[in-house]
Formats: structure tokens, sequence, C-alpha cells
């Protein structure tokens, strides 16, 4: 197929080399800064710190400080990095990045520019490399219900790549397809680059909801299931606000990857904690000593902003958005009527 190049050593990106090594590319992972001790485990022939699944064979790997050389006729390049470094590592990139067929997008969040503009991540990305007068190739905007162990593990996997030239999005996607990595072809890239981190906001409710089951001894699977529901109708809202299609929300990027994440991700992690009794600053103190990002936290504050800037119509009807940022902020009121004031229907 060609030579990939994925930046960021994490969960996602090494994860990501199975499906497409198998898929027949050759695949390079460059690893950032802080992803020494990720690459130093993958090069002992242990299993990967993060996803406990050996990194796929053959995978040349790259520390930080040989980029160049990581990005040296690549055919794609995968931005692989935690949202916060998303600019840092697209400059440092640029002139690899201009010069590959396509870039595609893992990465998950919202992006503020220099004047506080709160913006995708593809339109961050093009607005940066503009700025430096590069000109950058078609952006795939990757999401869906991708747990990064199972992908390693190479099983059964269902995701989407959004491009706004679909015939992009097929073209890659059958790719990058194999037996068990199955691939949607859209373009609708706001809509997939909506979903991507707000299902991690929406997926810390999900998880407050399950903690309060561990914090009383008593379930809450009806005020799971109605918070669940509220999360889709506010990804759809938010998404059709910003020109992308309803549906998007519930297919792969909105349904599918906020049930695998409400179900085991680190931002429903992160919610059991707070639901359970644990102060939110307290307990995501405690989640970043153990390495374990909570995209969520950011997104959160972040898509509000994004709704007053962009969506101003919508700010009092995101009511679940409304709930989890005040939960995060250290409410004094109990979790479970924040959440509940901001799921449960009201009166007709």
């Amino acid at each position: 197929m060609g030579i990939i190049t994925i930046l960021g050593a994490g969960a996602m990106g090494s994860g990501l080399c199975t499906p497409v090594s198998k898929a027949g590319w050759v695949v390079r992972l460059w690893g950032t800064w802080l992803d020494d001790h990720l690459l130093d485990a993958c090069e002992a022939g242990k299993p990967h710190p993060r996803t406990q699944i050996p990194l796929a064979k053959g995978v040349k790997l790259f520390r930080s400080n040989d980029l160049q050389n990581a990005l040296e006729g690549a055919d794609v390049v995968v931005m692989s990095v935690a949202s916060v470094g998303v600019p840092k590592v697209t400059e440092m990139a640029l002139e690899g990045i201009s010069k590959a067929k396509a870039l595609w997008l893992t990465s998950k969040g919202f992006c503020p520019d220099e004047k506080g503009k709160i913006q995708l991540l593809p339109e961050a990305i093009r607005t940066l490399a503009k700025q430096k007068g590069i000109q950058i190739p078609p952006i795939v905007a990757i999401a869906g219900p991708v747990k990064a162990n199972e992908c390693a593990d190479g099983k059964p996997t269902a995701t989407i790549f959004g491009c706004k030239d679909i015939e992009v999005s097929r073209k890659y996607a059958g790719e990058a397809r194999t037996e068990v990595y199955c691939i949607e072809a859209t373009d609708d890239e706001i809509g997939v680059e909506i979903c991507a981190p707000m299902k991690n906001v929406y997926a810390i409710a999900l998880g407050i909801a399950d903690g309060l089951e561990k914090g009383t001894g008593f379930p809450h699977h009806n005020l799971k299931a109605a918070t669940f529901s509220r999360a889709i109708k506010e990804m759809s809202l938010l998404g059709q606000a910003l020109g992308a299609r309803m549906e998007t929300a519930f297919g792969l990027p909105g349904v599918g990857d906020l049930e695998v994440t409400g179900l085991s991700g680190r931002n429903k992690v992160y919610g059991v904690r707070i639901g359970r009794g644990e102060n939110a600053k307290d307990a995501l103190k405690e989640m970043d000593r153990l390495e374990q990002t909570v995209e969520g936290v950011p997104a959160a504050g972040l898509a509000a902003k994004l709704v007053e800037q962009s969506a101003p119509q919508l700010k009092e009807e995101l009511t679940l958005l409304k709930a989890v940022n005040e939960i995060l902020a250290g409410t004094t009121r109990p979790v479970v009527n924040v959440l509940s004031e901001a799921v449960l229907p009201k009166k007709p």
C-alpha cells in the first residue's frame, strides 16, 4: 500500500499499527518526548504498557528527536497524539505532512486559536498550515467504537473514516480494511469531529451513573439509560448546528463510540470515581498520576465555549453538557441531582 507514519506512540497510535500492518502498509511509529518509556518497552519485546498487547511485528520505531526520518517518504501521516499536543506536533511535522498524500486524524478534541475561537481539530490544523504558508493534503478524520487494546489484538472492530471528499474516504477505507478492522466512509467530517470529543464528555456522565451504584450499593441503570439517550441527542443537535448531518450521531461516531467509551474508557472510569463520592479535581489528579488522560475534562469546557461562540441558540438546550461542567467545577449539590435534572424529561 505504501508507507504510513503514525505520530504518537500511545494506546491508539500503537493499536492502529496492527490493522494497517495486516492491510499491507509499511508502518512507522514515532513517539513524542513523553513516549520514551512506551518505546523502551516495545523495543524490549514487552507488551505495550497502555494496551498490554505486543506491538505489531515489523513496525519501525522512531524517537522524538528523529521526526524527519520518521516522515521521510511517508504516503500517509497519522496524527495520534492527545488533542492538547496536536498544534505543537503539527507544526513540527508540517513539512513531512505536506509531502504526504493524506493526513489521518485519530486525535479527539477541540482547539482554541490565538484569538480564543474554538475550532475542530481538522480546521485548527488547516489554519496552522495556512499561517505557515504550507499546503497540506486531505484530512481523514477517524472515529468510532475502537478500544485500542482490542484493535491492537486484532479483535473485530468497526470504525469510520470521514473526509470532505468522499472519494478520499472511500480510498483509504478500502486500503486500511482487514477482515476484522472494518471501515465506513463518509464525507461528514464535521459530524465525525463533533462526536469524537463529545462522547468523551458524555462518557464521564455515564461513569457517574455507574459510580452511584458503587457509592450507594444500588444500581442507577435507568438514570444511565436516560443519560445515554440525552447525550446522543445533544451530539446530534450540536453537530447539525455546525453543519453536520443529523444521522452521524446515531451511527458509529456517536452511538457506537459512546457505548464503548461508556463501558470501559478512561473518561468513564473518571466518572465512576466522581459518582462513588470522590471530588472531581482530586479524582483527576489521581488519573493523571496513573497516566490515564481524561480527554473529556478539557473537552467539556471547550465545548461550552464552542456553543457560546458558534451555536448560542443551543446554550440552554444542551442540559447534559451544562451538568457535566457543573460537576467538573466541583458542585456542592449531590451529583445524582445534577445529572437527573439534566436528563430526565420535563413536564410536557
